[in-house]
């Protein structure tokens, strides 16, 4: 990943006050800005003498606005509603007998409701209660009787019948909650919505910053003992810590604290756990949240919870704010950087705030803005000047030494079998990051815990490796002429692999299908590598090669099995010819820049339509070259490709050893560690090599 290119030197800083903007003279402090009260007349007319009011007495006036639309809907419902004056009673027998009597004046009814009026009064008596008289009264209809002989003797005795709907009598709650309750809601609603934005916090708080804060005196504290593998970083962070304990220490002299930290590298490499361990060295509150967080639909939100955070921090000093994934906002806001358009005006103003919190920083605050990206290249220029990020720390994959000093403190509460040892797992591992060697402590733990093993054995890590390099076993059932196609594949590539200058030794050879391959052959350096040398690259293609041409070579015919294979040489070739100057046609002309989008991104001049038929001839070239080598070798050497094809068949997987041993080959020491191996440059090219079979077409 290319470094953010260096900002100019930074001009001299004019002496200022504390919390003082970048205009010229005196300005009033950040933090008790002038408050300038509207005019009453709208012409300049000084305000009346009456004091402004404050939040308090407006939360009074709408408590009292409350209180009175209470007490009018009580009165309301008191004057509307009207209790039933009708006595419920049964329909058998006291309403039968009542009609049998002919002493029904009207009835009213509504499905089963029947309410009616007696000609003379009635008594009645419920069970359990005394008499009543009753002239108005209501019943219910059972739904189990037939209402045919009550209706002909209603018409004989003259009974007026309606279908009115009879009085419901509502009560004075269901009379208050339906006439007045969907208003009593909105004004709490508003009154609610009014008292977010009085305390600063926007439209339901969404101004508020989101940042999650962690204690020092936390239990999940992380210190410098707990990172691992990446001295040099931890060297130029602990300066950072010092800054933050001792401020004055700096500042006697002159120095001034870096207001802003950036770490950039791969995923995974450690970036957001280093900045934890600065927080927990330096007894300082941390806040951390992701740059995506800031971002809301509603425009102005981004910038309100810069300021927020930005407030605690400063409140909370001496503080770290962390901010993950910085190039979510901090996109260049010039053009298409990074094939990234910059024109996102909620994006824009958030970063705009970012900068100006950092500019406004006042003298002796104790706050450090830690980031981290994994693209910096995109980075606005403003960020990256002097003032603002003053240190940009790469933090890359560890070493060997490294990575055994990770498996360390990832195995301090894994019980260990006598048989692993730390440092032949970090040499079968290597390119992983922190993160990577994480989860394959976990896979291995979680291997030993199916197998019922008391402790982690050397085994049990040797499948987590192979499950996170190669993928995941897949029971797929294959015909014996896909099985023996897919062994001649294999054996191709480990054949090409073991008998090529360059290439990488052989780990392991296996036709057991894993992940979206059929089968395939893990390959890995015998040490770590920076530099790869032209020869080595070659190598690689060959190796990449090998599988198509051992399958052309015994059948006559292709497949879709060398797709991945095909992908990868063609990837090592254009950058040999297009980035590392390795083509005697093109010379050292940067022509790609070898990203996966096909090198199209700015940063790369461009090129005539001539210059790039002259790179694709050139690539067509080197891999042409290198399928008529392996052809010649697979040719001389049918006799090995065929005894290890058949050993391969009947034990399916072939440790490395194994594989060469079937193959009639003495095999490497692969404990050696060759310092000396790599030596001209080729950035970028894998450390670690797979070759798989069988992958399905994509479309």
């Amino acid at each position: 990943m290319p470094e953010p290119s260096a900002a100019p030197p930074a001009a001299p800083e004019r002496p200022r006050r504390s919390g003082d903007g970048q205009g010229q003279g005196k300005a009033p402090d950040r933090g008790a800005g002038w408050k300038v009260e509207p005019s009453s007349t709208g012409r300049g007319a000084p305000p009346p003498p009456t004091p402004p009011m404050l939040p308090q007495g407006r939360r009074g006036t709408w408590a009292m606005l409350l209180l009175v639309l209470l007490i009018v809907n009580l009165v309301f419902a008191f004057v509307t509603a009207r209790p039933s004056d009708r006595a419920q009673v049964p329909y058998q027998p006291f309403f039968t007998q009542q009609v049998e009597k002919g002493n029904v004046k009207e009835i009213s009814s509504q499905e089963e409701t029947i309410q009616g009026e007696l000609k003379k009064e009635a008594t009645y008596q419920p069970p359990g209660g005394d008499k009543v008289t009753v002239t108005k009264f209501k019943t219910q209809v059972p739904t189990f009787v037939t209402t045919e002989q009550l209706t002909q003797s209603l018409s004989e005795q003259g009974v007026v019948v309606n279908a009115e709907p009879p009085d419901s009598g509502r009560s004075i709650l269901s009379t208050l909650i339906l006439g007045f309750g969907p208003t009593i809601l909105l004004i709490a609603i508003f009154i609610w919505i009014f008292r977010r934005q009085a305390s600063g916090g926007g439209l339901g708080g969404f101004g508020r910053s989101t940042a999650r804060r962690v204690q020092p005196s936390n239990a999940d504290r992380v210190t410098f003992e707990d990172v691992a593998g990446i001295d040099e970083v931890e060297h130029e962070l602990a300066e950072i810590v010092d800054m933050l304990k001792n401020p004055q220490r700096y500042e006697r002299l002159g120095a001034r604290i870096p207001r802003g930290v950036l770490l950039y590298g791969p995923p995974g490499t450690g970036k957001t756990l280093l900045a934890r361990a600065v927080a927990g060295e330096a007894d300082a509150a941390f806040f951390s949240m992701s740059a995506s967080e800031f971002i809301e639909a509603i425009v102005g939100i981004g910038a309100s919870r810069v300021r927020d955070l930005f407030k605690q921090a400063k409140e909370a000093a001496p503080a770290i704010i962390f901010i993950d994934e910085l190039d979510a906002i901090g996109r260049s806001r010039s053009g298409n950087v990074g094939g990234i358009s910059g024109g996102h005006d909620e994006r824009e103003q958030t970063l705009n705030q970012i900068l100006t919190e950092m500019d406004g920083f006042e003298v002796g605050t104790t706050v450090i803005v830690l980031a981290a990206t994994n693209r910096p290249e995109i980075l606005d220029p403003a960020l990256l000047r002097p003032g603002r990020f003053d240190r940009r720390i790469a933090v890359q994959p560890p070493d060997k030494p490294g990575r055994v000093a990770i498996l360390k403190i990832h195995t301090r509460k894994v019980p260990l079998a006598g048989d692993v040892e730390l440092e032949r797992v970090a040499a079968s591992t290597p390119g992983m990051t922190g993160a990577d060697i994480a989860l394959l402590v976990n896979e291995a733990s979680l291997f030993a815990a199916r197998r019922g093993h008391a402790a982690v054995t050397s085994a049990d890590f040797g499948d987590a490796i192979e499950k996170i390099i190669l993928g995941t076993e897949r029971q797929v059932v294959m015909s014996e002429a896909d099985r023996e196609r897919t062994a001649y594949h294999e054996s191709g590539h480990a054949l090409v692999g073991m008998l090529t200058p360059g290439a990488d030794p052989v780990r392991k050879i296996s036709i057991i299908p894993r992940g979206q391959a059929l089968g395939v052959t893990l390959s890995t350096p015998e040490t770590d590598r920076y530099n790869y040398a032209l020869e080595d690259l070659r190598g690689k293609i060959k190796v990449a090669l090998g599988g198509r041409v051992a399958e052309r070579l015994v059948y006559g015919d292709l497949t879709t099995g060398a797709e991945s294979d095909i992908q990868n040489l063609t990837q090592i070739a254009r950058g040999m010819v297009g980035r590392w100057g390795m083509s005697e046609a093109i010379g050292p002309v940067a022509v790609t820049d070898g990203r996966s989008d096909g090198g199209l991104l700015p940063g790369v001049a461009p090129t005539s339509a001539a210059t790039q038929q002259l790179v694709d001839e050139e690539v067509r070239r080197i891999i042409d070259d290198a399928e008529h080598d392996v052809l010649l070798l697979l040719e001389r050497e049918r006799e090995r490709l065929d005894r290890l094809t058949h050993i391969l068949l009947d034990r399916e997987t072939l440790d490395g050893p194994e594989a060469y041993a079937a193959a009639g080959l003495a095999a490497p020491d692969l404990d050696v560690q060759d310092e000396a191996h790599a030596t001209t440059i080729a950035p970028g090219a894998t450390d670690l090599s797979v070759a798989g079979s069988g992958e399905a077409p994509t479309a």
